[in-house]
């Protein structure tokens, strides 16, 4: 009987990010065809936007971890420190997006590509006008990559994720999710820094306008904009 190799740091990033995309991609589309009960799942995950996972013990049910837990056809289960950082990165991005969709007609969790760019540093580099710097955007970027933990980075992006919702301009939370689990690493942090900067300066690879803003108008009676 062959043993499953211990998962990389890579393997499990990925394996992350995929299902926090998955959960995302059902929860938004249900509630952007206005079915009830994923409506209300996404009224109880904004609440922990920001606030730490121990402190909402009522959205464990909603972020689901068990496939975590498991090991798949690559690799064996991740072991108890990969798994509390797992699960936080998992409970901060889903909580972030659900807070990110709020009263908006449009997805705001949508996948990367290199020729529509939608990670972190890209998508504030979007709230800034063309050809200018906006510094007070630019610094709660920087100011979040220097976070001392995972509960004061999810507070910063909680404050980013705010601006990009008011302007609709979304994110790949899937993305997010792997590199929130990457930060919590010995050296991570200066990873996922690199990995915004590079965002932040990052060009669509087709010519045209970049369609990170939607052009969809918020309905004054949305059913959950307060």
């Amino acid at each position: 009987m062959t043993t499953a190799p211990a998962p990389t740091p890579a393997a499990t990033r990925t394996r992350i990010a995929r299902l926090a995309a998955s959960r995302i991609t059902l929860w938004q589309e249900g509630y952007l065809r206005d079915q009830a009960h994923h409506v209300a799942a996404l009224a109880r995950l904004r609440r922990g936007a920001g606030r730490p996972a121990s402190a909402m013990p009522d959205l464990w049910s909603l972020v689901d971890t068990g496939p975590l837990h498991e090991g798949d056809d690559d690799h064996g289960p991740l072991n108890e420190l990969e798994l509390t950082r797992a699960e936080g990165a998992l409970y901060t991005a889903l909580t972030l997006w659900a807070l990110h969709q709020q009263s908006r007609p449009a997805r705001m969790h949508r996948p990367h590509q290199p020729e529509q760019p939608r990670g972190l540093g890209y998508a504030v580099r979007n709230l800034m006008p063309a050809g200018g710097i906006d510094e007070p955007a630019l610094k709660r970027l920087v100011r979040a990559g220097t976070a001392p933990d995972l509960t004061v980075l999810s507070q910063r992006l909680r404050d980013l994720v705010v601006l990009l919702r008011r302007s609709d301009i979304p994110l790949d939370y899937g993305l997010l999710a792997g590199q929130l689990y990457t930060w919590q690493w010995p050296g991570g942090a200066d990873a996922v820094r690199r990995d915004w900067g590079r965002s932040f300066h990052s060009r669509p690879r087709t010519p045209g306008a970049d369609p990170a803003r939607t052009d969809t108008h918020l309905d004054p009676d949305d059913k959950d904009a307060s």
